[in-house]
């Protein structure tokens, strides 16, 4: 089973996405998912955006993943 956390596009060039999840940076490819721009949160599988999702449902998945880490 794979768990995937959002994380927040900071950075476009090319089909490389920089994607920010709470401060550790990781570099993701576009060539799956070509309508994100910056400002976007999204999920990553195998180094891919695979989906584009909204702000406020991310925010509230990271909500609850760092509820979990401090448990």
């Amino acid at each position: 089973m794979c768990l995937s956390v959002p994380g927040k596009v900071v950075k476009i060039k090319g089909d490389k996405a920089v994607v920010d999840y709470q401060g550790e940076k990781r570099e993701a490819s576009l060539t799956l998912k070509k309508d994100v721009k910056v400002g976007d949160y999204v999920i990553v599988s195998a180094k891919f955006v695979m989906e584009k999702i909204p702000e406020k449902e991310a925010k509230r998945i990271i909500e609850v993943w760092n509820e979990t880490d401090e448990a």
